[in-house]
């Protein structure tokens, strides 16, 4: 039986270790005759020595990709555990180029998908920006973090979301409440995203003070938006009208992106969407960036993959919109 401690060194021993130690335990699966413990900036190996020296290599691999990438996926720690995979091998998502930023218990937000990474990039060359796509690509959880990130390094000086307050079956004078309250449900998922990122009290703060405004599409007429990045979610929901009346907020020094599913409208049959409409009118503006995201984009449960494809299957005019341009 033998011991060796290893001292891994500039990384977080928090991303080493995973939460509750969930990292370790996936090493010792790989290695069930070794005892892993981390302890602090410690960690301790004992079990047979040929054991110990296999086990040794893949922290060490593990700590490199830490060093130089500030974190680790687990699928990308199960592939190093598996073959040693070398860097152009793992993910797209643990080989993309950039963090976003760090979410608020300190986990790393960036793209996971190559579609996501264009949504990146083409929101640093552009002012305005549309991301279309199903549900569960990311693509407000994306825009809200560049929001955010712009924000931190001082380059707006506020963020605006919004949504219009689309009903969907349920009347707004039905729910209980005043306006915000009866609005409120339709902002939740912005709310959300937002709880990732910032701590509680900060972005209470933000709300607050007006630094982060979050409001329906119709609180958006006769303004002039300078220096905010401003997103409007759920936008196949706009009409015509209300789109170009978005559009036509921008002020200096802003950014906008624009997110909807072209296949989840819930306007009135006979209502054309001011989504599709903007795509068709502006698609050959070189000044404007364009991301079509698709079910290959989907991160959330991978039963959401499989829905959106049974749907589609069903009527493949559905899905259209995942073309890239």
């Amino acid at each position: 039986m033998a011991e060796i401690i290893i001292i891994p060194e500039d990384v977080n021993p928090l991303e080493m270790y995973g939460p509750g130690d969930a990292r370790l335990h996936i090493f010792k699966k790989y290695f069930p005759n070794l005892q892993l413990v981390g302890r602090g900036h410690q960690i301790k190996i004992s079990g047979p020595t040929e054991e110990i020296e296999k086990c040794e290599k893949k922290i060490q691999e593990v700590i490199r990709i830490i060093q130089r990438k500030k974190y680790i996926s687990d699928e990308v720690l199960v592939q190093v555990l598996k073959q040693g995979a070398a860097e152009e091998e793992m993910p797209f998502h643990d080989s993309a180029s950039e963090v976003i930023l760090f979410g608020k218990n300190g986990g790393p937000i960036k793209a996971r998908t190559p579609n996501q990474q264009k949504l990146i990039s083409q929101t640093g060359r552009h002012d305005l920006v549309f991301a279309v796509g199903p549900a569960g690509t990311g693509k407000t959880f994306i825009a809200v973090a560049l929001a955010v990130r712009a924000l931190k390094n001082k380059e707006v000086k506020k963020i605006i979301l919004t949504r219009p307050a689309v009903e969907a079956g349920e009347n707004l004078g039905f729910l209980p409440g005043d306006l915000k309250e009866k609005l409120d449900p339709y902002l939740q998922p912005l709310y959300d995203a937002l709880r990732d990122m910032l701590p509680g009290e900060r972005l209470s703060q933000y709300i607050e003070t007006g630094i982060i405004e979050i409001a329906p599409l119709a609180f958006m007429r006769g303004r002039t938006l300078h220096h905010s990045f401003v997103i409007l979610d759920e936008a196949q929901n706009t009409t015509c009208n209300q789109m170009k009346m978005f559009l036509t907020r921008m002020g200096q020094g802003s950014k906008f992106i624009v997110t909807g599913d072209t296949t989840q409208s819930d306007l009135p049959k006979n209502q054309s969407s001011g989504l599709l409409q903007a795509l068709d009118l502006l698609r050959n503006t070189g000044e404007i960036g364009i991301v079509f995201l698709g079910e290959e984009d989907i991160v959330r449960h991978e039963l959401v993959k499989k829905i959106v494809h049974a749907y589609n299957d069903k009527d493949p005019a559905r899905s259209g919109q995942t073309n890239n341009k």
